[in-house]
């Protein structure tokens, strides 16, 4: 990841993971595409039906599970901060905990095949702790938003 936002070209799985703690099956981020440090973050999530929740929800009819939605939500926020502190030369060693939601609709089913468009954008920022904006959509409508706060928690040494 460069930290220039003129030369900023995205963040692979690989720079997602090395902020991330989660791993598959809980790794809910595939790809950033678009990131402006104080500004804004875009990433993407690909919905497949091999991931392993489809067994039983719904084996007929799988839908992706609404609170898989918020947690992939909950990981660009952290994927947003953690980039905003390292392209600021901040340590990012810390895990990010969700705390809070607010605001939550859901306004469309995913399914397999959808390409979730994951959308950041800060509304505070305080000590420790960071409340976003957050929604996501497929195919340019909205399919569900909330407030998120997200709160950092020092990793032990």
């Amino acid at each position: 990841m460069t930290n220039s936002v003129e030369e900023y070209t995205g963040m692979t799985i690989a720079e997602i993971m090395a902020y991330l703690p989660h791993r598959f099956p809980m790794l809910l981020v595939d790809r950033v595409v678009e990131f402006t440090p104080g500004e804004s973050l875009t990433a993407l999530k690909n919905v497949t039906v091999n991931e392993p929740f489809f067994q039983g929800h719904f084996p007929q009819e799988p839908i992706f599970p609404g609170v898989l939605i918020i947690e992939a939500l909950a990981q660009a926020c952290g994927v947003y901060d953690y980039a905003c502190r390292a392209a600021a030369g901040e340590s990012t060693d810390f895990v990010f905990l969700l705390v809070s939601i607010d605001n939550v609709r859901f306004r469309q089913q995913v399914v397999p095949g959808d390409q979730l468009i994951l959308s950041i954008n800060p509304l505070s920022k305080k000590r420790n702790m960071i409340k976003v904006e957050a929604i996501a959509s497929v195919d340019g409508k909205t399919v569900a938003s909330a407030v998120l706060m997200c709160a950092k928690k020092e990793t032990p040494a």
